[in-house]
């Protein structure tokens, strides 16, 4: 299914209906016009891994440092964090374009480099909606519409590949274990949760609302999923700290360990994560 997906100003970034065109960003700035840029620096590690996968890495002259795929990124200079930028490093690489981090704290840096003269696209992603618009959004922004498209519809066909293999099964409970202290989990507002689902299980935390709620170790122990999901500097020991043998999940060795290279961000390699996730819900299930 090949529509045009659109965001909304104050916040609101569903897909739009119909063929209704992108005007605005994440940020509820209006978009540049299309062009072929040859400078773009990347302030987000997801649009990143969708520049390279449109064809425009070696355009790419500026990243983050928490950025780490596809594995040639390393030869893009790092221009420091995503948040709250230094603008003199950003204008030293010479940008014809910059993709912020759609938030409160780059707004003064949208508009420093927009006075500079660079144009500017601010993103947020969190789901797999906003996935597919940033990457036909940045296929605009860079001349690449119709690889953007193969993108998308490469990344659709995975993840209903999955969701075909696992639909109809047992689905197993999951809680997903985002961070200890304070206990965090994966809200419905996350393309994680949405990963699960589709691998074919069900997040126990599914009704929260926002990528990432705090919640309570009591109500954890209330829900008692069946398997626990997490990072390995999250989920790899809970065996050894005594009130997580509280959760049969854990006393029962259901702890389920991400490949967080491949999982951890939503950009073009979530069919292989919801691939990754369903190995270990449906072990077999998924060739």
């Amino acid at each position: 299914m090949a529509i045009i997906l659109a965001c909304s100003p104050a916040g609101d970034r569903r897909p739009a209906t119909g063929e209704q065109r992108v005007t605005v960003d994440d940020a509820g700035d209006p978009l540049p016009p299309p062009a072929r840029r040859t400078r773009i620096v990347s302030l987000v590690p997801a649009t990143t891994e969708i520049l390279f996968a449109l064809g425009a890495g070696d355009r790419v002259v500026g990243r983050t440092h928490w950025d780490g795929w596809p594995p040639e990124v390393v030869n893009v200079p790092d221009l420091g964090d995503g948040i709250r930028p230094s603008i003199e490093t950003v204008l030293r690489a010479r940008p014809d374009l910059v993709v912020l981090y759609a938030s409160g704290d780059n707004r003064d840096a949208a508009r420093a480099l927009r006075a500079a003269g660079v144009d500017v696209i601010s993103l947020r992603i969190d789901s797999i909606a906003e996935f597919e618009r940033a990457a036909l959004l940045l296929g605009d922004a860079v001349g690449e519409r119709q690889r953007a498209q193969v993108v998308v519809d490469s990344v659709r066909r995975t993840l209903e590949r999955v969701r075909s293999a696992t639909s109809g099964r047992a689905r197993p409970t999951v809680f997903m274990l985002a961070w200890e202290t304070p206990l965090m989990t994966i809200g419905s507002g996350s393309f994680l949760s949405e990963l699960v689902e589709i691998a074919g299980g069900r997040n126990v935390f599914g009704d929260l609302e926002g990528p990432s709620p705090q919640v309570s170790f009591e109500e954890v122990l209330k829900r008692d999923p069946q398997y626990i999901l997490g990072r390995p500097e999250t989920a790899g020991n809970l065996r050894a700290k005594p009130r997580w043998l509280g959760l049969p999940a854990v006393r029962n060795g259901r702890v389920l360990v991400m490949d967080t290279v491949v999982v951890g961000r939503p950009g073009v390699r979530l069919g292989e994560a919801a691939v990754s996730i369903a190995r270990l819900l449906h072990p077999g299930v998924v060739p």
